[in-house]
């Protein structure tokens, strides 16, 4: 009896000895991979322990490891190739058709009928209209090509909005748009980049230039909550849940190429901020939080 005691508690203590052994091993498997897939390196998960269940873990840890960085510098490569592509193809297209503009400029002044001359006006049209979405392709190829940091400052957010409505104001009135404004008197002080904030603020009232249905709420409140509010009857929530991607344009948007809204949440990211849509009662809500 004595002898089975002492056997028991034996295999009792090596049975302990080696799960101390396993959990050891296992929290530092467990470290290296939290700290390989925080970080920028081809670091593999390395293990002491001779136990071989631990070991095939680890390997097979490894081998997606591999495989999630070689998919990593695929999309990276990708990514770059296509902001390239973007740019020189936007560049390709400012020139001619700024010269373009520049010749039916000269041909306002010449002598021609009526029906010439309305043939050239909606050339001209046409004309500053692509030239214009070539201007904000350009733009945002070069923005997603920056890896330079905003430089920051204390910018008082009441005081940006207003001038940024006054900016737009006379845009706003063509389109037959009367805005309500609630800007709370308590300055609100942030530190962001001035010029990025003033894009989205104006980015957001472009877009409700093309799909406000002749209202638009502005407010800004003590906590640095913004908001642009419009009715959006057409809009449905599948489509508000895409506004933001790029290139993503509804049917009702005119002269756009869906990268203004794209714009505005990767500045406002930047700034440390957040921004989100929200339809609700046929309203859309864009939310700024910074």
């Amino acid at each position: 009896m004595l002898i089975a005691l002492c056997i028991t508690s034996l295999l009792l203590l090596i049975t302990v000895g080696k799960l101390i052994v396993m959990k050891r091993a296992m929290s530092q498997v467990t470290e290296q991979f939290r700290g390989i897939t925080s970080t920028d390196t081809n670091t593999v998960i390395s293990v002491n322990s001779r136990d071989k269940d631990i070991r095939v873990l680890a390997n097979e840890l490894n081998k997606v490891l591999v495989d999630v960085r070689k998919a990593y510098l695929r999309y990276n490569e990708g990514d770059m190739e296509m902001k390239m592509s973007i740019t020189n193809i936007s560049h390709d297209l400012r020139t001619p058709l700024t010269a373009i503009l520049g010749r039916l400029e000269l041909l306002k002044d010449v002598d021609k009928p009526k029906e010439v001359e309305e043939t050239l006006e909606i050339i001209e049209n046409r004309a500053r209209y692509m030239k214009d979405l070539t201007e904000e392709l350009f733009e945002y190829s070069v923005i997603l090509s920056s890896d330079e940091e905003p430089v920051k400052e204390d910018v008082m957010l009441n005081q940006l909005l207003e001038d940024s409505l006054l900016n737009h104001y006379g845009a706003l009135t063509r389109a037959g748009i009367e805005p309500e404004v609630d800007i709370c008197e308590e300055k609100v002080i942030r530190k962001v980049n001035k010029k990025q904030i003033d894009r989205v603020f104006s980015n957001l009232m472009s877009n409700a230039i093309k799909y406000s249905k002749g209202d638009l709420t502005i407010s800004l409140t003590s906590d640095g909550k913004v908001t642009f509010a419009n009715k959006a009857p057409d809009l449905t929530p599948v489509e508000v849940e895409k506004l933001f991607n790029r290139f993503y344009t509804v049917q009702t948007a005119r002269n756009s190429t869906g990268l203004g809204l794209a714009i505005a949440r990767k500045f406002v990211t930047e700034n440390g901020g957040s921004v989100d849509a929200v339809l609700k009662d046929g309203v859309l809500n864009f939310i700024l939080q910074f």
